[in-house]
């Protein structure tokens, strides 16, 4: 598209007869929202504070908001593991099978395959979808492990499912609830790791299920191992998790189970429910509010909703209609596509702030050909800005989850890496920058000790590894019930 087709782009002084916003009122409509989507310092640490006590109390006892699932995964890896391991992840849209190859001394070699998974498979009674994993599985082993000499033995698995589960041990894990569109049938309150093992044994998959783990766990187990840096693992994508690594004194509510005090754990902090129910923490804006009453689970996953990718888009459209419902942009044109929820993907906001142009093309683009809207210079340049300010926004109260972590393990002096994967950290223009300038805006100069690294593959790589610390540990008989 050229400067031709949009001949406004050229005009100086008679914008006013354009239905459109002029420059001087985007740039009040802009303070307002600045006000209304900047965090200042002195508010992050007030967000941290609440952020380490919440931690802490879903460490005392079970049922807290945020659940601090342990995960029965013992300590770090060494780096030294070696051997072939299965992983399969059941993911919000492709189930991914992967053998991996450890090698040891932090490397490894993955052959994966993946297959989709249709929305009707994520409603359908759990049994079915179970047997498509079973099935998967055996067509990836048919395949891949016809010229392994198994000698009669299953081969270890590792299942990395994303979902909260309480477990008592490694190799089992009751669902709590379905998330990421998920809602099969006969699955919550369930042991899925049981489940699993039905289906396997039905379609005859010679695969001993060695451990349940959640994809965080596995990205800050799977980092470790190429990285001993790597203190904490988190993930920034359609929804957003934390795990670090607990010293077992400090989680009471598994004294009964007689652990060492002095051992470690990996907790699964599930920390997207922060502030949910009684959102007394976070700076939660009209819009935000709309997007949870709305949701499937009204007052839950409060924090996920303020920066994961699945809301991003939305809270700018809410934005952006409510501009238009009072006149401010938009005027005399037919604005119905943009009514829909939904319909504005946060990917939307990624290519508006990566622009490169001067008369922001890709924003002329993304409104005329989705939404067949025409869009001023001035309106163009106030959607990035707006864009801008909803991402700034998600990776500063990133950046409070990581901060309440380090303090409450007293990571800041020493230092450590974060290990971060998801699709906003990974794609979304300029988030871990943000992230990082949080950070230092929260602890001061000591907050660059704290460094952000983009994570190895831990619903593949990291299952594979656990499964591996996990036959070591109970074939020297090491908390053999665990």
């Amino acid at each position: 598209m050229t400067g031709k087709d949009l001949p406004f782009h050229h005009r100086k002084h008679d914008e006013e007869v354009l239905p459109h916003a002029t420059k001087k009122t985007m740039a009040d409509h802009l303070r307002k929202y600045e006000s209304l989507f900047t965090l200042t310092p002195q508010r992050m640490r007030m967000i941290v504070d609440a952020f380490e006590e919440t931690l802490d109390k879903g460490l005392q006892k079970f049922g807290e908001v945020v659940p601090m699932i342990p995960t029965y995964v013992f300590g770090w890896p060494k780096g030294s593991e070696t051997g072939s391991y299965l992983a399969l992840d059941l993911g919000g849209t492709n189930l991914r099978v992967c053998l991996v190859m450890l090698q040891g001394d932090g490397k490894f070699e993955i052959t994966q395959t993946k297959y989709r998974l249709s929305e009707e498979q994520k409603q359908e009674e759990g049994e079915l979808l179970f047997d498509f994993c079973a099935k998967c599985l055996k067509t990836f082993v048919d395949s891949y492990l016809a010229d392994f000499d198994l000698q009669g033995a299953a081969i270890p698995l590792g299942f990395t499912f994303s979902y909260p589960c309480e477990q008592e041990r490694i190799d089992h894990g009751k669902l709590i609830r379905w998330t990421k569109g998920f809602g099969n049938l006969n699955v919550e309150g369930h042991d899925v790791a049981a489940m699993f093992r039905h289906s396997l044994e039905k379609f005859e998959v010679p695969i001993q299920l060695t451990s349940l783990i959640n994809d965080t766990t596995g990205t800050l187990i799977a980092s470790h191992y190429v990285n001993p840096r790597t203190r904490i693992g988190v993930i920034f994508g359609t929804g957003c998790n934390a795990a670090y690594m607990e010293k077992i004194g400090n989680i009471p509510k598994i004294k009964n189970l007689g652990l060492p005090d002095d051992g470690e754990m990996a907790i699964n902090c599930e920390w997207g429910a922060f502030d949910s129910f009684t959102h007394e923490h976070l700076p939660r804006t009209k819009y935000d509010i709309d997007i949870d009453q709305s949701s499937n689970k009204p007052d839950e996953q409060a924090f996920e909703k303020l920066i994961s990718g699945r809301y991003l888009g939305e809270i700018f459209r809410l934005v952006v209609c409510e501009m238009i419902d009072d006149g401010s942009i938009f005027l005399g044109q037919n604005t119905y596509k943009l009514e829909k929820p939904y319909v504005l993907e946060t990917a939307f906001l990624s290519l508006m702030e990566a622009d490169p142009t001067d008369e922001l093309l890709t924003v002329v683009g993304i409104f005329t050909h989705f939404y067949g809207l025409e869009t001023t210079l001035a309106e163009r340049q106030f959607f990035r800005a707006l864009a801008r300010l909803i991402g700034t926004r998600a990776a500063r109260l990133s950046a409070c989850g990581i901060a309440a972590i380090v303090s409450k393990m007293g990571y800041l002096n020493e230092g450590c890496d974060v290990a971060a994967d998801g699709s906003l950290y990974s794609k979304y223009p300029g988030f871990p920058e943000r992230v990082h300038q949080g950070l230092v805006d929260i602890f001061g100069p000591k907050g660059q000790n704290i460094r952000t690294v983009h994570a190895e593959d831990g619903s593949g790589v990291g299952s594979a590894i656990i499964a591996a610390m996990t036959n070591e540990r109970r074939e020297a008989g090491i908390f053999p019930n665990c």
